[in-house]
Formats: structure tokens, C-alpha cells, sequence
């Protein structure tokens, strides 16, 4: 384990960055898929047809962001938000201005996840709610969410992975973390031991993410 000992002696510190920053940029983004891709989710859900909130103009608005950005290849989406990402953040360099892309992603996936796993709860319980005399917002945070956590914790963990893999290739406009990290010091010098010890730890990641995740789902699932 001699390479192992002289990797980490060297490189160490480059690997303890580069984690923070991907650490960064999946904790953000994680964070907008739960504020807007969420309620984004759950719209597209209430207001489709037959919904308890019907309305195909807000409907077709929210399933259109949804279908551009997903179906978006991710280096393309990065290159065409640059001016955006310069206007907002001050900058289109470094691992902040990197972010910002993944999280019109996240928030996409997350959405259309979260209406996936709406949609397989029976959908008597939404209405009966109405009928009952209870409010939108009160059928949706009384009834639909909590039935759907389980889903939705498990779907977070889904769209977590797929974020991993996404921000592997932001060093594209500096946005480094562990993945570019690969490339660069790895693949680009040809030094293969440091290329396969830092896929094994996006790999030691993405096995933690799940487990984590598969955990917290089974323990809020009491059907």
C-alpha cells in the first residue's frame, strides 16, 4: 500500500478540496431541489388534468421547464447559461458560478420525480380531502406529502447520484471538485493510480448517499 500512502501524502490536500467543493455544489443543489423542485413536483401533479387544482396553463408551463432541462445535454446547458450565471453570480468561473447550472437540473429532476411518486398514491385520498371540506395546501401538507415521504426521501437520494455525476464534468468552467480533480491530475498526466483512487471514492460516495438514503426511506415508511 506503499502508492496509497505516497498518493495521499502528496495529493491529500488537493483531495480534501476538491471534496469540498463537490460537497458544496451538491449540498446547494440538493437544497433547491427541495425548495422549488419539490412544490415544482407537486404542482405539476395538482394541476394536471383531473387534478384537485386543475389548470393547464400552469401545468404546461411547469412540465415545460421540466422537459427542456432534463432533456438538455448538461456541458451544453452549462456553456448556454454562462451569460445568466455571469449576471447573477459576477462571474461564470469557479465553483459557485458551477453551481448555479446544477441546480436548474436538480430542481427538474427532483420535480419530475416528486410527481412520479404523487402519482402512485391512490388518488381517491387527495380528493376526499377536498371533499371534506379541506383547503389545497391543506390536503397536500396533511395528506399527500406525508403519505409520500418515504417515495420522495428515496427519490432525493436518486437525484443526489445523478447530481454526483453531473458536476464531474463542471471543471469545464472551473468549477473543480473531485471528479475534475480525476481529470486533471489523473487522466490528463496519465498518472492512473491517482485516477482510479479518486473513482473509487466517487464510487465509496455514491454507495454512502444510498445507503443513507434506502435507511431513511424504510424508516419513514410505516405502510
Amino acid at each position: 500500500m506503499t502508492w496509497l500512502t505516497d498518493l495521499l501524502a502528496e495529493y491529500g490536500e488537493d483531495i480534501a478540496q476538491s471534496m469540498a467543493e463537490t460537497g458544496y455544489m451538491m449540498l446547494v443543489s440538493l437544497l433547491a431541489a427541495v425548495l422549488v423542485g419539490l412544490p415544482l413536483g407537486t404542482v405539476v401533479y395538482l394541476t394536471e388534468r383531473g387534478g384537485i387544482a386543475e389548470n393547464r396553463a400552469i401545468n404546461t408551463v411547469a412540465n415545460l421547464y421540466i422537459n427542456v432541462v432534463r432533456s438538455f445535454p448538461f456541458l451544453l446547458l452549462v456553456v448556454f447559461l454562462i451569460p445568466f450565471t455571469r449576471a447573477v453570480i459576477g462571474t461564470s468561473f469557479g465553483t459557485q458560478a458551477a453551481t448555479l447550472p446544477l441546480c436548474f437540473v436538480a430542481v427538474a429532476i427532483y420535480a419530475r420525480l416528486t410527481e412520479q411518486i404523487l402519482r402512485e398514491i391512490p388518488a381517491g385520498i387527495s380528493k376526499v380531502a377536498v371533499a371534506s371540506g379541506a383547503t389545497v395546501p391543506q390536503a397536500v401538507f396533511r395528506m399527500l406529502l406525508p403519505e409520500a415521504r418515504s417515495g420522495l426521501v428515496y427519490a432525493l437520494t436518486s437525484a443526489a447520484i445523478s447530481l454526483l455525476s453531473y458536476s464531474t464534468v463542471l471543471g469545464v468552467i472551473g468549477g473543480g471538485g473531485i471528479g475534475d480533480f480525476a481529470m486533471r491530475y489523473g487522466y490528463q498526466v496519465y498518472n492512473d493510480d491517482l485516477m482510479y483512487l479518486t473513482i473509487v471514492i466517487i464510487i465509496v460516495c455514491v454507495l454512502a448517499i444510498q445507503a443513507v438514503g434506502h435507511r431513511t426511506s424504510v424508516r419513514l415508511d410505516h405502510r
